[in-house]
């Protein structure tokens, strides 16, 4: 009886376990924690999934591919558990946009933005660190980002 009991858990526990292993969970899947304020029908979508809204439009220069970028930055799991952020009084992130020197949903959702603008970035795991994963993120994430940029040159 006790050897049959194990043969059955050999076989079971393996399919059980690939039930929840049925990789990413799409962005429209997702349930985001209220605090977000994520609201996808009032977000724009990209062709690759990644969504994106302004919460403030800036002012100054548009920012395109290429330039150097500064921004202050918050990021979130869906569930509202923040992961990084750099925000004043801190310097501001620099980094070239649309090099890779960032993840891609940065390159693709900041173009476009104006200097002093603040936009909202939903990103799907294949556009964030995908199934490797990074630090404190585990694969397959999907990320939200409030992203503030202050300069561009």
């Amino acid at each position: 009886m006790r050897r049959l009991f194990l043969m059955l858990a050999l076989l079971v526990l393996p399919t059980l376990a690939a039930c929840g292993s049925d990789g990413p969970t799409s962005v429209e899947d997702t349930k985001f924690a209220p605090e977000l304020g994520v609201d996808l029908s009032t977000m724009t979508r990209t062709s690759n999934g990644l969504y994106y809204k302004d919460l403030t439009v800036g002012t100054g220069a548009v920012v395109q591919s290429g330039q150097t970028v500064s921004a202050y930055y918050k990021g979130w799991f869906p569930s509202g558990r923040s992961f990084e952020q750099l925000q004043p009084p801190s310097g501001a992130y620099p980094f070239i946009l649309g090099v890779g020197a960032v993840i891609k949903g940065w390159d693709q959702g900041i173009p476009g933005m104006k200097v002093g603008g603040k936009r909202l970035l939903v990103i799907p795991s294949d556009l964030a660190y995908g199934s490797a994963g990074r630090g404190s993120i585990p694969p397959n994430s999907i990320l939200v980002f409030e992203v503030e940029i202050t300069a561009a040159r």
